[in-house]
């Protein structure tokens, strides 16, 4: 019994991105920059920065979506497969098992979590300066 557990498997033979992945990476950086921008724009323009707010806060539902089926389906396979249980006790594991266990550090190890992470410290640091600009000296 054969278990796949490549939700993008297209490209997945070498740790590669899939497209979808990409897709909702781009929408989990645009969503990062909407809901940033919300105070800027609110002082521009109301309407900008609730377009900007329902842009972010959507597109967050989409990313997180997303990420939590990924993390769904590889927690599925690791209970299914036993694969903790069996690496503590250092039981001998099949093929198949060991191209999950790779499956997974794949997973682990994609770049684009690394850039997500530092591109929302970025950007929330800059929204944090205009909005105590905005809020307190601009006054």
């Amino acid at each position: 019994m054969k278990n796949k557990i490549c939700l993008n498997c297209s490209q997945r033979k070498h740790c590669g991105d899939s497209f979808v992945s990409w897709i909702f990476f781009i929408i989990g950086l645009i969503a990062t920059v909407a809901i940033r921008v919300v105070t800027v724009l609110m002082n521009i323009s109301p309407v900008y920065g609730k377009i900007s707010w329902y842009i972010g806060v959507g597109g967050f539902l989409l990313f997180f979506i997303y990420k939590f089926n990924i993390n769904r389906a590889l927690s599925l396979v690791i209970e299914k497969e036993n694969l903790v249980e069996k690496a503590r006790t250092q039981k001998s594991l099949s093929a198949n098992e060991y191209n999950l266990i790779a499956e997974i550090l794949c997973n682990l190890k994609l770049e684009k979590e690394r850039i997500n992470y530092f591109f929302i410290f970025v950007v929330s640091a800059i929204a944090l300066f205009f909005a105590v600009y905005f809020d307190f000296i601009k006054q």
